[in-house]
C-alpha cells in the first residue's frame, strides 16, 4: 500500500504544481494553453483530494498515538484510544477508494458514442426485436439526458427494424452504454405464431466511442463517396433529391450511409462522423486486444458474436450472461428503465480490474 500512498502523493504535487501554472500570466494569456492545464488539473483533482485527507487522519493518528505515549489519566487515555481506533478505521476505508480511484480508466468514457442495432437471426421477429431495443434505448437515453440523433434507418414493412444507426451525446454517453455491444436474444411467441411455439430471435447491437478529427486519418484516396436519393420502408420515396450519402472506405472495406437528413451537406457529415468512429474502434480495438483480455474475460469488448442478455418474454426475465444477473422486470426493463443492469455490469467490471491490480 506504501506504493499506492507514493504514487498519490506525486499527483497531489502535480496537481500543485499545475494550480501555480494556471495562476501563471503568461499561461492565463494562452488560452489554449490555459484549457489543456486546467483539463489536466481537473482529472487529478479527486486523487489529490484524496491524498489529502489520507494525510490529514494518519497526522490526527500519529499525534493521538504520541500523547498516548505519555498520558496517565485512565479516561483521557480511553479517548485517545477512540482516536486512534477510528483513525484506522477512517484509513482503511480511504485505502480503499484510493485503490478504486487510481484504477486505469478508460479514456473514451466520457466521449460521444455512436450506436448501431441490426436485426440478426429469425426474419421479420429479429427486426421487430431490433426496433424493441431501439425504443429501449431512446426511452434510456431521455431519462438521463443523452441527445439521440438519427443517421440512418432501414425499416420493414411491418415496423421492424433491418438496422439503425444512432449519435448519442451527452456527459458519459459512451460509459453509460459501452456494455450494451453484443448479441440480445429475445425467446417469446411471434404474432405471427399461430401454435403457440416460443421462437429464439437475435439482434446485434454495437456502441462505439466517437473519435475526433485528429484521432483518424481518412485519405480521400482510400474513399469513394456516392449520392442516392433516400428510401424508405418498401422502396417509397422519403425525398425526390439525392441527398443521401455513402462512403466506402476501401482499406477496410467499412461502408457507411447517411440519409436521415434532407440535406445532402448535412446526411455526408453525419456519415463521415459515423466512419471516423468505426474506424477508431477498428484500429483501437486491433492494438488493444492483448490488454483488454481480462475485460472482455468478464464484460466483453462488445463482439457481435458474443451472447451477452437474454430477453425471456414467457418468465418476464432478462438475463446478461457476462456476470449471471437476472432481473424479473422485462416490461419495465424493455421501456428503458436497464440501470440496475448497466450499474452491476459497471461494478463487475471495477471488481476484475481491482482483482487484476492485486495479482
Amino acid at each position: 500500500m506504501s506504493d499506492i500512498i507514493t504514487r498519490l502523493k506525486d499527483i497531489y504535487d502535480k496537481y500543485n504544481a499545475l494550480s501555480q501554472k494556471l495562476s501563471d500570466s503568461a499561461v492565463i494569456a494562452d488560452a489554449q494553453e490555459w484549457a489543456k492545464l486546467a483539463k489536466e488539473q481537473s482529472e487529478l483533482s479527486e486523487p489529490a483530494q484524496k491524498y489529502a485527507e489520507y494525510s490529514a487522519v494518519s497526522r490526527r493518528m500519529e499525534q493521538a498515538e504520541d500523547a498516548l505515549g505519555s498520558e496517565t489519566d485512565p479516561e483521557m487515555r480511553e479517548l485517545l484510544n477512540d482516536e486512534v481506533y477510528s483513525c484506522k478505521e477512517q484509513l482503511a476505508a480511504l485505502r480503499d477508494e484510493i485503490k478504486i480511484i487510481l484504477l486505469p480508466k478508460d479514456k473514451n468514457d466520457e466521449r460521444d458514442c455512436i450506436m448501431e442495432i441490426r436485426a440478426g437471426a429469425g426474419g421479420e421477429e429479429a427486426a421487430l426485436f431490433a426496433y424493441e431495443l431501439y425504443r429501449m434505448y431512446l426511452n434510456y437515453c431521455e431519462r438521463h439526458r443523452l441527445k439521440v440523433e438519427e443517421v440512418d434507418k432501414n425499416q420493414t414493412e411491418l415496423g421492424g427494424i433491418k438496422e439503425v444507426v444512432l449519435n448519442i451525446s451527452g456527459k458519459g454517453a459512451y460509459r453509460q452504454l459501452k456494455f450494451e455491444s453484443g448479441v440480445h436474444r429475445v425467446q417469446r411467441v411471434p404474432e405471427t405464431e399461430s401454435q403457440g411455439r416460443i421462437h429464439t430471435s437475435t439482434a446485434t447491437v454495437a456502441v462505439l466511442p466517437e473519435a475526433e478529427d485528429v484521432e483518424v486519418e481518412i485519405r480521400d484516396e482510400d474513399i469513394r463517396v456516392d449520392v442516392y436519393r433516400s428510401s424508405g420502408a418498401g422502396g417509397q420515396k422519403v425525398n425526390k433529391t439525392e441527398t443521401a450519402i455513402r462512403i466506402t472506405h476501401f482499406p477496410t472495406g467499412i461502408v457507411v450511409t447517411c440519409q436521415d437528413e434532407r440535406s445532402q451537406l448535412k446526411n455526408k457529415d453525419k456519415a463521415f462522423k459515423v466512419l471516423r468512429s468505426r474506424l477508431y474502434d477498428y484500429y483501437n480495438g486491433r492494438s488493444q486486444s492483448e490488454q483488454d483480455a481480462r475485460r472482455k474475460s468478464l464484460v466483453g469488448r462488445g463482439d457481435r458474436s458474443e451472447r451477452i442478455r437474454t430477453y425471456n418474454f414467457p418468465q418476464g426475465r432478462v438475463t446478461d450472461h457476462r456476470i449471471g444477473l437476472s432481473l424479473y422486470s422485462l416490461d419495465s426493463f424493455i421501456m428503458g428503465d436497464i440501470d440496475e443492469m448497466i450499474n452491476a455490469l459497471a461494478v463487475a467490471e471495477r471488481e476484475n480490474l481491482l482483482a487484476g491490480s492485486e495479482d
